[in-house]
C-alpha cells in the first residue's frame, strides 16, 4: 500500500508511482534507484527535477523547494538539494499495492523512512486483499525485499539484517488512511492517474473492516531468521509434512460449561455427540461443531445464539436391562472469533506472534474424526488402536500402534505433521491372569512375597475393570488398592447390624460363584469416602483401551523399541498409507470448516553439509581425520591429549569373573589405553579381587582405604576404579556411582560381564575414551578450532553451556525434578566439558538455580584458562515451543544476572538455542545417492526452509548416521542471539561440534553440551533411584507466585570428581 511517485514539479513531470517498493518513478515498475522527470527517489536526477509536489501515499514527497533525505525516526542524515521550482499540484495517483504501508509523508521535502523493526501498534485500520495465500503474500512482499535491502546497506549506518522477504516486520501507518490508499500499477501523470485510480478502485475487495494484524503481546521477541543458509550440496528430501489449505472464513469459539462436572474427556465428547445429535438441525442451525472434551467448542459460522442451555441423556455403555442413564445440562457461550486473515498473514511473515487460537481450532478440527471413532484411543496428540498392530511387552503389557498427528506454522503455510507411533496399553484380560504374568508365577499353589504384593498394588492402582459375575451386567469401578488379607480370610458387613460376612461365603450364596484364588487379596474398588468395596481378583477383567503410564522396565522398553522400529523406506509408507486411510477428503468435520489436505509429503530442498576436520595427536600416523558418514576409528592415530592413569585397582562384583579374570581383563584394557595415546601404568596398586554384590558400600570403602594407605608414603590418591558388574544389576550401578562420585571421591569406569568376557578390541578402543576424558584428558578437537578459524566462535574467548531438566516417571509425585547444566572449560577448544546439578520442584522444567550454576561454570572456566569468556552460546534441552517464552523470560534473565553479579561491568553477549528432539518431523531421502547404509539421509544433513518456522532462526539438522530404525533430525530454534551468528554459522558449528561427543568415534544426534547435561542430569537421578537415604528435604524454589514446595536434596559431588567429565 505504498507508492513512489512525485507530483509535477520543477521542469520535469512528475514521476509514476513504482510498483510496489521499487526506486523508481518513471511510471512503470523499474528496479533503479534512477527517476526521471520530478521524481524524487532520484538523489543523483539532474538539478532542476530534485524538487516536487508529492502524491497521495507518496513516499517520496516534497512540498516544500528544498528536499531532505532521513531516516526514520531520528534525522540522522540529510542530503540538501538544489532548490527547484514548487510542484503545482498534489499528484492524485499513487503507486502499486504493496503487502504493507512502508514509506509515508510526513513532511516536507522528500523523506524515505526505513521499516520500523520493532512496531508500535497501528493507530488507523489498514488494507488487506482478502483470500491471498500465504504463498502469494509472500510472492507479492518479494517485489520489494531486494531494493529495500539495498538500499540499507548503501545509505544507512548498520543496525541490523533486513528481515528476509517471508519474515517482515509488520510496520505502523505514519499516515492517515485517506493518504494511503493504493492501487496496482505505475501512474506517470496526473490524468493518467485520476483515470487509473477511479478504474482500480473497484479492485479493492476490503475497505476498513479488515484491521491490521494485532501487535506482538510478548514480552519477549524470538529473533528472526537471518537469511537462508547456504553452505553445503544441495540435495532433495520429503518430509512427513502435508500442506493444508486454510478456509476463508472466521471460526467462531463458544465455552462449554458441562454439569454435574465430568473428569473424562471421552465422557464429555459423548455427552457433546449426544448433543450435537439432537440438536445439529434446530438450535444449532445445522451447524456440525469440533469439540477439544474440555471448555472449547468452535464452529465454521456463527450458531444462531449468543448463549443456550441444553439437556442431555447419555446412557451407560453396559447393554443390559440395568443400564443405567445419567443426564447433563450443557451450556454453550459464545467468546469470540478466530480471525484466519490473521493466520494468513502470520505464515506469510506479515504478523510477529502466531494466533494460536486459529491454529488450536483448526488442531482440533483435524482430530475430531479420530478422536470421536470407536475403537480409537486418543493420547495427547496421538491416536492408537489395537486394530492398526499391536505387540507383547511382557508382564501383561502390550503395545498399540497408531499415528500422530499436528498442525504446525511453516513458511509453507500451514502444514499437518504426520507420523507412526506406538505406545503401552494394559492388555484386557482377566485380572489374574494379568497378575500371574506380572510376578511371573502360577496362581495355583504359590505364596506372593512382600514384594509380589507391592508390584501388584502399583501397577493395578487406578486401572479399571468389569466384573464378569453377574451375568450382562457389566458394572465398572476402578481399582483404589488391594486388601491387606487374602480373600479366604476377609469378612464386610452384609446389613445395618453390622453383621459380618466372608467374601468367599457371599459370592457362593448370591452369585453361585466358587471363589478359586482364596490365597490372593482382593480388589478394593471404594471410593474412599465410602466404605469399601471388595471384589475378587477372579471376577474382575481389565477394560479394553487403557494406556500403561508408569515406567516400562528394559525388557518391556527393549519390546517396545522392536515393536516401533522401522526402515526408513518403511515408515514412510506407513505415514502414507495413515494419510490414505484418514481419508481427509472425505472426513465431514474437515468439509464442514473448508479445510483441504494435501495426500503428498512436502519434497524439500535440503544441504547437505561438510563434516569437521578432527585434530590427533601429532606422534600418530595419522593426525588429522576427515570422518566419512559420520564414522570413523582410532586406527594410526593418538588421542589429541592423553591422560594418566598411573594409581588404579579393580573390584569385581560378577560371580562369572573372579580375580584372575579381573586381571587378565585390566591388562588387555591398559594395553589398549597405552596403544590410544595414555599414560596407564600396566601394575594396580592393589590387586584384583572378587566381592558380593550384597556388601558394596563396606568392600568400596574399605579398599578405598587399603589404596589410600598404599599411596600415603607418595602423597598420591587413587587415579581410577575399574569394576566389573553382572549383566543384570539392578540398582547395584546407580548405588556404586553414588558411593564413588558423591562420598569416597574417586572416578570409576564399569564394565559389564559380556563385555569383560569378550574384550573386544572396539570394545577396549570404546572403554579407553571414556577413561581418557574421566582423568582429564581430550580424545579430539576440531582442527578449526586449534587454527582460530571457527566463525565466532574463534575470535575472542567462548564459553558454551549445555542444559537439561529430567523430570520422575508417571506415577512418582514425590521425587523432584533434576536439572543439570555443563559447560566447556577450554578455549579454543572447546572439547571439556564440567557438569554440575541441582535439584528443584516436582516436574518444574524453567531452571531455578540457573544463575548459581552458570555462576560456578565460569568462575571454573577462568580458573582453567584465566580467561573471561566475552561469548556465552547456550544448548537448552528438553523445552518445548510453548515454554519458549517463559525460558526466554526467566533462564536468560539468570544467565544475565549471574554475569552482573560477578562484576557490574561484565557483560558477555549470548546466543541461546533451544535442541529439541521430542518432535515427529522425519526426513526421507529421494535419492539413494544421498542416504546411507540404513536408507536414511546423509550426517550433515540440514533443512531451514518450507517446514521451519515463517519468520523465526531455526532449523532441522541430521548430525548422525542411522543405525537401525529412521533417523530423528535434531531441531534447533535460536531464542536469543547477541552474537549475531548468521545461518551457515551457526548450522556449520552446530554440526561440527557432534563430532566431538567423548564416547565414541561417532557423530551424535544433538549437540555434544546437551548430550552431556541429558548424561549427567540421569546420572543425578540415579543417585534417588539407588535407594540410599542419603538425601535430605529442603524447602525447593518454587517459580514466582507459587508456593514453596519441599524438594529432596541430592547428595553433592566431590571436588576432584566435579573437575572431570565423570559422567560419560
Amino acid at each position: 500500500m505504498s507508492s513512489y511517485q512525485g507530483g509535477r514539479g520543477g521542469r520535469g513531470r512528475g514521476g509514476g508511482g513504482g510498483r510496489q517498493y521499487d526506486y523508481q518513478g518513471r511510471g512503470g515498475g523499474q528496479y533503479d534507484n534512477q527517476g526521471r522527470g520530478g521524481a524524487n527517489s532520484n538523489w543523483r536526477g539532474p538539478p532542476p527535477h530534485h524538487a516536487g509536489a508529492g502524491g497521495q501515499g507518496a513516499s517520496y514527497a516534497g512540498r516544500g523547494s528544498r528536499g531532505q533525505y532521513q531516516q526514520n525516526p531520528n534525522p540522522r542524515a540529510q542530503y540538501p538539494h538544489p532548490r527547484g521550482p514548487q510542484g503545482s499540484y498534489m499528484g492524485s495517483s499513487s503507486g502499486g499495492c504493496g503487502p504493507q504501508q512502508m514509506y509515508a509523508q510526513p513532511g516536507s521535502g522528500p523523506q524515505y523512512q526505513y521499516p520500523d523493526l520493532n512496531p508500535r501498534p497501528p493507530q488507523q485500520p489498514g488494507w488487506v486483499q482478502r483470500g491471498h495465500s500465504p504463498q502469494t503474500i509472500r510472492a507479492m512482499s518479494s517485489q520489494y525485499h531486494a531494493p529495500i535491502q539495498q538500499q540499507q546497506e548503501t545509505h544507512r549506518p548498520y543496525i541490523g539484517t533486513v528481515p528476509d522477504l517471508h519474515q517482515a516486520n509488520q510496520p505502523r501507518p505514519s499516515a492517515p488512511i485517506s493518504q494511503a490508499i493504493a492501487v496496482c500499477g505505475g501512474v506517470a501523470t496526473q490524468e493518467q492517474g485520476e483515470a487509473g485510480l477511479e478504474g482500480k478502485m473497484s479492485e479493492l475487495t476490503l475497505q476498513q473492516e479488515m484491521p491490521l494484524p494485532p501487535v506482538s503481546t510478548k514480552a519477549y521477541k524470538f529473533p528472526r531468521r537471518p537469511g537462508k543458509g547456504t553452505r553445503g550440496q544441495k540435495v532433495f528430501v520429503r518430509a512427513n509434512h502435508f500442506l493444508v489449505q486454510l478456509p476463508g472464513n472466521a471460526l467462531h469459539h463458544y465455552d462449554v460449561t458441562i454439569k454435574p462436572l465430568v473428569t473424562s474427556r471421552g465422557t464429555n465428547r459423548a455427552v457433546m455427540r449426544a448433543l450435537v445429535n439432537a440438536y445439529q438441525h434446530s438450535n444449532l442451525g445445522g451447524r456440525l461443531p469440533v469439540y477439544d472434551g474440555r471448555k472449547s467448542l468452535y464452529t465454521a459460522g456463527p450458531l444462531p445464539f449468543e448463549s443456550q442451555r441444553f439437556e442431555v441423556t447419555l446412557s451407560d455403555e453396559d447393554s443390559s436391562k440395568y443400564r443405567r442413564e445419567r443426564g447433563f445440562t450443557v451450556e454453550i457461550k459464545h467468546v469470540g472469533s478466530a480471525d484466519v486473515s490473521h493466520l494468513q498473514m502470520f505464515l506469510a511473515g506479515l504478523q510477529p506472534d502466531a494466533p494460536q487460537d486459529a491454529i488450536q481450532a483448526l488442531d482440533i478440527v483435524l482430530r475430531e474424526m479420530p478422536s470421536s471413532s470407536n475403537g480409537i484411543v486418543p493420547v495427547g496428540r496421538s491416536f492408537f488402536s489395537d486394530s492398526f498392530g499391536r505387540y507383547k511387552l511382557g508382564e501383561g503389557l502390550e503395545s498399540w500402534s497408531g499415528f500422530y498427528q499436528s498442525l504446525r506454522p511453516t513458511q509453507m503455510g500451514l502444514s499437518l505433521n504426520i507420523d507412526i507411533s506406538s505406545t503401552a496399553f494394559i492388555e484386557s484380560v482377566m485380572v489374574t491372569e494379568f497378575v500371574s504374568k506380572l510376578v511371573g508365577k502360577d496362581l495355583n499353589n504359590i505364596h506372593l512375597t512382600d514384594a509380589d504384593i507391592l508390584k501388584i498394588r502399583k501397577n493395578l492402582k487406578g486401572v479399571k475393570v468389569e466384573v464378569t459375575h453377574r451375568g450382562n451386567m457389566r458394572r465398572r469401578y476402578r481399582i483404589s488398592g488391594l486388601t491387606a488379607l487374602p480373600t479366604r480370610d476377609l469378612t464386610f458387613p452384609c446389613d445395618e447390624q453390622g453383621t459380618m460376612k466372608k467374601v468367599v461365603d457371599y459370592f457362593r450364596e448370591v452369585y453361585s460363584h466358587n471363589i478359586r484364588y482364596v490365597k490372593l487379596p482382593c480388589l478394593d474398588v471404594g471410593n474412599n469416602s465410602r466404605k469399601p468395596n471388595y471384589l475378587p481378583m477372579e471376577v474382575c477383567k481389565i477394560v479394553k483401551g487403557q494406556r500403561y503410564r508408569k515406567k516400562l522396565n528394559e525388557n518391556q522398553t527393549t519390546n517396545l523399541l522392536k515393536a516401533t522400529c522401522q526402515k526408513p523406506v518403511d515408515r514412510e509408507k506407513s505415514i502414507l498409507n495413515t494419510v490414505r486411510d484418514n481419508k481427509y477428503k472425505e472426513d465431514i468435520f474437515v468439509t464442514e470448516f473448508g479445510l483441504t489436505v494435501s495426500d503428498q509429503p512436502t519434497m524439500i530442498e535440503a544441504r547437505l553439509l561438510p563434516p569437521p576436520l578432527l585434530k590427533y595427536n601429532d606422534t600418530g600416523a595419522e593426525q588429522e581425520c576427515t570422518p566419512r558418514f559420520g564414522s570413523w576409528n582410532m586406527k594410526d592415530k593418538k588421542l589429541v591429549n592423553g591422560g594418566q592413569v598411573n594409581f588404579w585397582y579393580c573390584i569385581s562384583f560378577s560371580p562369572q569373573v573372579g580375580g584372575n579374570d579381573a586381571g587378565w581383563f585390566c591388562k588387555k584394557l591398559g594395553d589398549m589405553c597405552r596403544v590410544s595415546g595414555m599414560e596407564f601404568k600396566a601394575n594396580p596398586i592393589l590387586p584384583p579381587i572378587s566381592a558380593q554384590r550384597d556388601r558394596l558400600e563396606e568392600v568400596l570403602k574399605s579398599r578405598y582405604q587399603e589404596a589410600v594407605s598404599a599411596l600415603s608414603r607418595l602423597g598420591k590418591l587413587p587415579d581410577l576404579l575399574i569394576v566389573v558388574l553382572p549383566n543384570n544389576n539392578g540398582n547395584l550401578y546407580s548405588d556404586l556411582k553414588r558411593i564413588c562420585e558423591t562420598d569416597i571421591d574417586l572416578v570409576t569406569q564399569c564394565c559389564l560381564t559380556k563385555n569383560v568376557m569378550k574384550a573386544s578390541p572396539q570394545y577396549l578402543a570404546n572403554v579407553a575414551l571414556k577413561i581418557n576424558v574421566k582423568v582429564g584428558g581430550r580424545n579430539t578437537v576440531l582442527a578449526d578450532a586449534i587454527r582460530r578459524r571457527v566463525p565466532i566462535v574463534s575470535r575472542k574467548p567462548t564459553i558454551i553451556f549445555g542444559a537439561d531438566v529430567t523430570h520422575p516417571p508417571p506415577g512418582e509425585d514425590t521425587n523432584p525434578s533434576i536439572a543439570a547444566v555443563v559447560a566447556s572449560l577450554d578455549w579454543p577448544e572447546i572439547a571439556t566439558y564440567a557438569g554440575t546439578f541441582r535439584p528443584q520442584a516436582h516436574r518444574q522444567e524453567i531452571i531455578s538455580q540457573l544463575g548459581e550454576m552458570v555462576k560456578e561454570h565460569l568462575r571454573s572456566f577462568r580458573k582453567k584458562t584465566n580467561l573471561e569468556p566475552q561469548q556465552i552460546i547456550f544448548y537448552r534441552d528438553g523445552v518445548s515451543e510453548g515454554q519458549f517464552q517463559q525460558v526466554l523470560q526467566h533462564e536468560i534473565t539468570a544467565i544475565k544476572t549471574a554475569c552482573k553479579q560477578l562484576s557490574d561491568s561484565y557483560s558477555p553477549t549470548i546466543t541461546f538455542i533451544v535442541v529439541q528432539k521430542r518432535h515427529h518431523t522425519r526426513l526421507f531421502p529421494t535419492d539413494n545417492r544421498f542416504a546411507d547404509r540404513s536408507g536414511n539421509v546423509l550426517p550433515g544433513t540440514v533443512v531451514d526452509t518450507k517446514i521451519c518456522h515463517p519468520t523465526e532462526f531455526d532449523f532441522y539438522l541430521c548430525s548422525h548416521a542411522g543405525i537401525q530404525g529412521t533417523s530423528r533430525p535434531a531441531h534447533y530454534h535460536v531464542l536469543c542471539d547477541d552474537n549475531g551468528f548468521n545461518v551457515d554459522e551457526l548450522q556449520q558449528l552446530t554440526y561440527n561440534l557432534c563430532y566431538t561427543y567423548a564416547r565414541c568415534t561417532r557423530s551424535v544426534s544433538i549437540v555434544p553440551p546437551a548430550y552431556y547435561a541429558h548424561q549427567i542430569a540421569f546420572r543425578a537421578r540415579s543417585y534417588l533411584d539407588s535407594g540410599s537415604d542419603s538425601g535430605s528435604f529442603a524447602p525447593g524454589s518454587a517459580r514466582s507466585g507459587e508456593a514453596s514446595s519441599t524438594v529432596k536434596q541430592l547428595p553433592a559431588l566431590k571436588d576432584n570428581v566435579k573437575k572431570v567429565m565423570f559422567y560419560c
